[in-house]
């Protein structure tokens, strides 16, 4: 019975003492991957944003509809023409890569998007969330939240706003 205990016993402690799969990484070739993305669109080189994705990737910009890479880059070109500069902050900014249970291969980023309106120089301020899908070495899936509310306001505003050469009515 005292050996059927101990057998037990260094059953367990070999069970225990096996290494755990590392499944969280602070550093990836992936991160790098997304951080070269997100500097290729802060300066605006379009060809090394697109070379990040797979031909047939998918995203998702707070929707369950996914668009395609060419129809994001679009977007993202018009929307930057719209700002006199733009960018995330660094500073606070956070990012980890996560296998998946179903070895799928994420890299999860947040940090605060700023930007300054071309149009009247309003500044804008909006917390971003990623989160991007990789295989071989490209993105795949790609998930964009944040909250539009303030950046959509200003918007609206831009475009309620009289031409220059209109006039205003005296009353």
């Amino acid at each position: 019975m005292k050996k059927l205990i101990l057998l037990g016993l260094a059953i367990i402690t070999l069970a225990a003492c096996q290494k755990q799969e590392q499944r969280y990484f602070a550093e990836s070739a992936e991160i790098n991957t997304l951080k070269s993305g997100i500097e290729a669109y802060e300066t605006g080189d379009w060809d090394k944003w697109k070379g990040h994705f797979s031909d047939t990737a998918k995203i998702y910009v707070n929707s369950s509809t996914p668009v395609d890479v060419s129809t994001r880059l679009e977007e993202l070109k018009t929307a930057a023409a719209g700002f006199s500069s733009y960018g995330f902050d660094k500073e606070d900014e956070y990012i980890e890569m996560v296998i998946d249970k179903e070895k799928e291969t994420w890299v999860y980023y947040w940090a605060q998007w700023n930007g300054v309106f071309a149009a009247n120089s309003k500044k804008i301020s909006v917390p971003v969330h990623l989160a991007v899908r990789f295989a071989d070495g490209k993105i795949v899936t790609e998930h964009i939240y944040f909250d539009g509310t303030e950046m959509n306001k200003e918007i609206e505003a831009l475009a309620n706003m009289p031409e220059e050469d209109e006039t205003i009515p005296e009353e």
